[in-house]
């Protein structure tokens, strides 16, 4: 896995097809970071290589260099986890903007970043593999159908909470958006009976309108 100085100040591992990779190269968009993206991953494989696991030992991705924020001997800072990263990026870089300087607006953005991460899309997960990624002929119906009685109520959760508001944190666009519509597509296009969610999706259509999110909102799940 032999690569160059990053052509930007930021690099980030990972496939943009992955929920993970597309929320942390939306949020570099959004606060105009210069970053280079690295494919790894899936079909590009490289996450059992010595030198991707000493950047996460978890093998997986997303992960960043950070070449902004450097330690004394000159090497990046080096991050997993996406809403982490997401987070990481947003106080250090959005203060005031992504990240709210508001302690009561940051603390309902982590909540629903946190509810995106333990509620929303483990619920889904399943339905959208089955449906996604196994074979039709392999399709275990049952999981399907238990995954999507997890999921509808969540959905509706989170259409009942943007019906009186233009973004999930009030009237600005902050890191919890990103999240949470990276994970709201990948339910959205999942081939399943879904209910109607009027404010759900326009929200949705909303934030795939935002320039940052061009090619990231509308690729093929896979």
């Amino acid at each position: 896995m032999d690569v160059e100085e990053p052509q930007g100040l930021l690099r980030i591992w990972g496939r943009l097809s992955s929920i993970n990779v597309q929320k942390v190269v939306w949020c570099a968009r959004e606060l105009h970071l210069d970053h280079e993206r690295i494919d790894i991953g899936n079909h590009q494989g490289e996450l059992d290589t010595e030198a991707y696991i000493r950047l996460n030992p978890n093998r997986l991705i997303p992960v960043i260099e950070d070449f902004r924020d450097t330690d004394v001997a000159g090497e990046p800072f080096v991050l997993w986890e996406s809403n982490a990263i997401v987070r990481y990026l947003c106080a250090r870089y959005g203060e005031g903007t992504l990240w709210p300087s508001d302690v009561k607006e940051r603390a309902s953005a982590d909540r629903w970043m946190d509810w995106q991460t333990t509620a929303f899309s483990p619920a889904m997960v399943s339905a959208f593999l089955q449906m996604v990624r196994v074979p039709v002929e392999k399709r275990d119906e049952a999981v399907i159908a238990k995954s999507c009685e997890r999921t509808e109520p969540l959905a509706a959760m989170l259409d009942k909470a943007l019906a009186s508001r233009e973004f999930i944190g009030g009237d600005r666009f902050t890191m919890a958006d990103i999240a949470l519509a990276c994970a709201a597509h990948r339910w959205m296009g999942t081939p399943v009976p879904h209910t109607a969610r009027p404010n759900l999706e326009r929200w949705l259509d909303d934030m795939r309108a935002r320039p940052a999110a061009t090619g990231i909102l509308v690729l093929p799940l896979r």
